[in-house]
């Protein structure tokens, strides 16, 4: 089969590789009828994060099941399923807990050895623990499909953000970031009641989405103009939740200066280079809260599945460019360069 490999920074192939098959009894073979490129990746791409020569790359992805191993009993060949962005067995305590990113039997897409969701086909480990059936209709509607694909990662990180961040029905929410995580934070804050969304962003089109999913104001500003412009808006006080969807040293430190005292930060943003953002003696003086991590998206895709499928919330507009599967390096490279927001791939 073909799949995406990563080689050396800026050096992304599409090449042959051993074909996915079924090694463990509890595996499933899933031919990919959608992935994507997730910001996260870039910091392999740039070389910012250590990749072995050839190591796959992807995790977001949805497909048919072509193939179950004989202790599999939730899914049979023709299965459309979505799948988290990391593998869980589904039984161990982490799991019941609905952390399904600590399970010690766990795993990432396109770690060594493993399967990359930028491929034709994906081997996934413990598919009763991991994936979730969707609707087979489903296979032939490009536009649900494309919403579907958002449960693999960025919109249950979005929604795992929001809740870290303590959003409520009448909150006011501003969100730090205008990925695709950030755009989706803005849904999750008006799909949980938030009263006010304020969108700190400075791409346009980007903000445009924010606006239509949900956000009540934009602030372009950064730093202490960015700090200034939330607190106008807000009466000098902040908001009661904010969204931290970038990673960097600057976006936490304004995640922490626009938080209202008695606040909340949700952060999902892949830490690089925020260690230093988060001032404890800031935090402890103005009751700030901070809650987040690595979202356990197995846990939401069931809570957030009915509200794709009947239209209530649709992520789609995240995916601003679609390739094949030999676009994929051009993909990487416009979302590098900030041409492109979230591209979605079409093996």
């Amino acid at each position: 089969m073909r799949a995406t490999t990563i080689h050396a920074p800026f050096d992304l192939r599409v090449e042959d590789v051993p074909d996915a098959v079924i090694k463990d009894f509890t595996d499933v073979v899933v031919r990919v009828l959608r992935a994507c490129v997730c910001g996260s990746d870039l910091w392999a791409y740039r070389g910012e994060s250590a990749r072995q020569p050839g190591q796959r790359i992807g995790h977001e992805f949805l497909g048919i099941v072509e193939e179950a191993g004989a202790d599999v009993t939730g899914f049979a060949p023709g299965d459309l399923v979505v799948a988290p962005f990391v593998w869980s067995d589904g039984t161990c305590d982490y799991c019941a807990e609905g952390l399904h990113t600590s399970c010690p039997r766990g795993g990432f897409w396109g770690s060594v050895g493993s399967d990359g969701g930028q491929g034709e086909a994906v081997r996934v480990p413990f598919a009763d623990g991991t994936l979730v059936k969707l609707p087979a209709d489903a296979a032939s509607d490009d536009h649900l499909l494309t919403a579907l694909l958002a449960l693999s990662d960025v919109l249950g990180t979005g929604h795992h953000a929001a809740l870290g961040a303590g959003v409520r029905k009448g909150s006011t929410v501003a969100v730090v970031g205008d990925g695709a995580v950030g755009l989706c934070g803005v849904l999750a804050a008006k799909r949980l009641g938030a009263d006010r969304i304020i969108a700190l962003g400075r791409h346009t089109a980007r903000t445009d989405i924010a606006r239509a999913f949900g956000a009540t104001d934009v602030v372009a500003e950064r730093g202490d103009a960015a700090e200034a412009a939330v607190r106008e808006l807000t009466g000098g006080q902040g908001a009661h939740a904010v969204i931290e969807a970038v990673g960097t040293e600057q976006s936490m430190r304004t995640a922490v200066a626009i938080t209202r005292d008695g606040g909340s930060i949700g952060y999902v943003g892949v830490p690089h280079g925020s260690g230093t953002g988060v001032d404890l003696s800031v935090m402890f003086d103005r009751n700030i809260a901070l809650r987040g991590g690595v979202a356990p998206v197995r846990a939401y895709i069931p809570e957030l599945l009915p509200d794709v499928l009947d239209g209530t919330i649709d992520p789609s507009p995240v995916f601003d460019l679609t390739v094949g599967l030999d676009g994929v390096p051009g993909g990487y490279r416009a979302m590098d360069e900030r041409t492109a927001l979230k591209v979605l791939v079409k093996p």
